[in-house]
């Protein structure tokens, strides 16, 4: 099999192809290369936009990480010592309260006993 022929025929209709568009464009070579100009300098503006976009993005979170490594340790460490704190002030007022229960417990033993069931007076 021979590529010359093949290669022959795939040059006449690129050039084909791109004569009959040309051709049809409802607009000038010069509007068409100045349209692409000035569409190829969008781009690159865009583009530039994003990448300076992303590096303020990429600087956020750089400070981000720096910051929040120095403040969560010492948040934790403030609420660790919080909790400590609540924990020695409630502490005997939990004591107290759990006696206070127990006493009323024993009252109202005390009260059952003393008090006739109404089964066993009913009968």
């Amino acid at each position: 099999m021979k590529l010359a022929p093949l290669f022959c025929g795939l040059a006449t209709g690129l050039l084909v192809g791109a004569s009959t568009v040309l051709m049809t464009t409802p607009k000038s070579g010069m509007e068409v290369r100045s349209s692409l100009k000035s569409s190829s300098n969008d781009f690159r503006d865009k583009l530039s936009d994003i990448k300076l976009q992303l590096a303020d993005v990429k600087n956020s979170i750089n400070n981000l990480t720096n910051s929040s490594k120095e403040v969560v340790p010492s948040t934790i460490e403030d609420l660790k010592s919080s909790i400590a704190q609540w924990k020695n002030e409630t502490a005997p007022l939990q004591a107290q309260l759990q006696a206070e229960i127990s006493s009323i417990q024993e009252a109202m033993e005390e009260l059952e006993k003393k008090l006739p069931k109404k089964q066993e007076a009913n009968v």
